[in-house]
């Protein structure tokens, strides 16, 4: 591992980390209305709480990492609800705090800590199409360069390196050029650690439409990014999209696909029937490919994070040293 990793202490033990798995489908399940521009990032403003609660619930259910309700805040996002940039920055910050309040709460309980290591917080950066609120982190094709790229997320990244998360998750993202873009500005907030997490079409192409291999070995360079993989992507394709990962770079690979429903976007329905035993065998078969993170993105649930802890407790060995 290059940098000074918080992954590494992980990977010292255990042959894998158990990331957290959907929060916003999570929240809407509890009751939140969700129907915003800001998504999740809304109740940042108006129901704190109950963020808190899901990340705790994450932990409990066995999650080595939980990741913040930042992804679709922006400083663009909250101006167009008329909140100005001090406010749409401490409101990130209080992303970051919501989920390092949960990880101390649970942590300060002697029992969680047998046999787990401190779980970490990932503070959440999504694409720059998330901010647009249109569905194209799943297209790509901005229409903008490199250094366009770089002055959207430069002032996000800021706050959230600053706010005291152990690493950066860049999630979500649909093409190269927001990946080099990403990792070419993380030199400019040293000793940050991130990941960067392709939203994918099939089982070989990125949502753009480049071969995920060619995208995750363009990152092999960037040593603060320290590791990388596939969110918010249809379960079927992941065996496929590990084993292009795992030939073409030695970063840890991650995954977190979506639960297996699909999403009707005609009428903001989900359709199907998602298993937690189910989630739980695949995760096994994407560890055995070369999966090193496995968790969850939309509608999977503490549920499916419980019984990837449970399958990965009774079957994976400890790291030896």
């Amino acid at each position: 591992m290059s940098l000074s990793s918080p992954l590494t202490a992980f990977f010292a033990q255990r042959p894998l980390v158990i990331l957290d798995g959907a929060l916003a489908t999570e929240l809407e399940r509890r009751g939140a209305d969700l129907n915003d521009p800001l998504w999740s990032a809304k109740l940042l403003i108006e129901q704190p709480a109950l963020i808190y609660q899901v990340h705790l619930d994450y932990f409990q259910a066995g999650a080595d990492v939980a990741t913040t309700a930042s992804y679709q805040a922006t400083f663009e996002g909250f101006a167009q609800r008329g909140f100005d940039a001090a406010t749409a920055a401490q409101l990130m910050r209080n992303a970051v705090r919501l989920a390092v309040e949960a990880r101390d709460t649970f942590w300060a309980e002697p029992a969680n800590r047998v046999g787990r290591i401190q779980p970490l917080v990932a503070a959440s950066v999504g694409p720059y199409g998330a901010m647009l609120a249109d569905g194209s982190e799943y297209r790509g094709h901005y229409g903008l360069n490199e250094e366009a790229l770089m002055d959207f997320h430069r002032p996000r990244l800021a706050v959230l390196v600053d706010a005291g998360a152990d690493l950066l998750a860049l999630e979500t993202i649909p093409c190269l050029a927001e990946a080099r873009a990403i990792a070419r500005l993380l030199p400019e907030f040293p000793g940050a650690a991130a990941w960067i997490s392709f939203s994918c079409r099939d089982g070989l192409h990125t949502s753009e439409g480049e071969l995920l291999g060619d995208c995750v070995a363009a990152l092999d360079g960037f040593e603060q990014v320290v590791a990388v993989g596939v969110n918010c992507t249809a379960p079927e394709f992941i065996a496929s999209l590990v084993d292009q990962m795992h030939a073409r770079t030695a970063k840890p690979l991650l995954v977190y696909p979506n639960s297996g429903e699909h999403y009707d976007p005609a009428h903001k329905q989900w359709h199907g029937n998602p298993s937690a035993s189910h989630f739980a065998d695949q995760a096994s078969g994407w560890h055995a490919r070369g999966a090193r993170l496995i968790g969850g993105c939309c509608r999977t649930s503490p549920d499916d994070i419980a019984a990837v802890h449970q399958w990965a407790s009774t079957s994976l060995p400890p790291t030896t040293a």
